[in-house]
């Protein structure tokens, strides 16, 4: 594995994966390939920008002429493929352009991974195929309950991959994460909303009684993780990636709060999303047996991201500025206040 094709690269859990593949390794190359959504942003590439290893090709997974291109102008060997819309909010409103990246831009990699027969391809998936959990931990073998537009979607890419595989004999790897929190998370997710909008002393919207269960993990210990199934995994396997603990998202919004010494009085309980899954736990004993665990604890990997924000708001006021995310946020949160 020494050139890397990072699809989604300059998305939030991407841009930490090329972070630390750059700093980790020094006889790779990474490619980062992006269409530069709303959530693709170059800002979270500048540490790297100069660095000799690192490539950029701005394009759609979907369009397998430019990606056919770039396997063959870097001679790409591995495909890691963080391309994907991933908010379920947005994928209740508009469910095609999900179905459009999240399944058909993966066959479109899983077909140039078998031309070029590359040595891994390695899909980054999420629990919320799996459905709510309310007892007990999901395993990779359980069945997928999935219940918005955004976890079907990334269940039809699991799920081509591992065609592939079988048909095909493509060497995919699958890696199920929990909820990510940390540095460069595009302001439409729980966290990042949360923190800035307290720093500006603005209303947290909270869905419901929140008390909906997530484990938290910090994208810095799931970029690890991916590593290791990069690595060690076994090829037509699923691995989870989580931390094995549940916190409640009051307790989150509520230590958010009490470290940036805001009242609670913020709270604003708004009306829950349809669909809205009550508890995520993952049993991730697969990936422990590799050798990996999550070096954060819960309100370290808080603790760690309200500092990020707070020491980069030149980062996030340009985007919570603009007029692409203000419209979004009137849209999504405009009259649903309870009480």
């Amino acid at each position: 594995m020494k050139n890397i094709l990072v699809t989604g690269g300059a998305g939030f859990i991407g841009s930490n994966f090329v972070h630390l593949m750059l700093g980790k390794y020094d006889d790779i190359q990474v490619v980062v390939y992006d269409k530069l959504t709303y959530a693709g942003n170059p800002d979270n590439l500048a540490p790297v920008v100069d660095n000799p290893r690192y490539h950029f090709q701005q394009g759609d997974i979907c369009d397998a002429a430019t990606v056919d291109k770039v396997m063959q102008q870097y001679d790409i060997d591995t495909i890691v493929n963080f391309a994907a819309e991933t908010h379920v909010d947005r994928s209740l409103m508009e469910p095609g352009g999900f179905i459009q990246t999240d399944v058909y831009g993966t066959f479109v990699l899983l077909e140039a991974a078998k031309k070029y027969e590359i040595e891994r391809y390695h899909q980054i998936g999420t629990d919320e195929v799996y459905g709510e959990v309310i007892e007990g931990r999901s395993m990779e073998t359980d069945r997928l309950h999935t219940r918005s537009p955004y976890s079907a979607a990334k269940a039809g890419g699991d799920l081509m991959c591992l065609a592939y595989y079988t048909s095909f004999g493509v060497p995919v790897t699958i890696t199920r994460g929990s909820n990510n929190i940390g540095p460069y998370q595009y302001p439409e997710k729980v966290v990042p909303v949360f923190i800035t909008n307290a720093m500006d002393d603005q209303p947290l919207p909270l869905y419901g009684d929140g008390l909906q269960m997530r484990d938290y993990q910090h994208v810095a210990d799931h970029c690890e993780g991916i590593d290791t199934v990069l690595r060690q995994g076994q090829p037509g396997e699923i691995y989870n990636l989580g931390t094995g603990v549940e916190t409640t998202n009051i307790k989150m919004t509520k230590l958010i709060l009490k470290l940036l010494n805001k009242p609670e009085s913020l709270i604003q309980p708004i009306t829950d999303r349809p669909g809205h899954d009550r508890r995520y736990a993952l049993d991730c004993s697969k990936v422990r047996a590799l050798g990996w665990q999550s070096r954060h604890n819960f309100e370290q990997a808080i603790e760690s991201t309200v500092k990020w924000y707070v020491d980069n708001e030149d980062w996030w006021r340009k985007i919570k500025s603009g007029q692409h995310y203000q419209a979004y946020y009137e849209r999504q949160y405009a009259g649903r206040e309870i009480g």
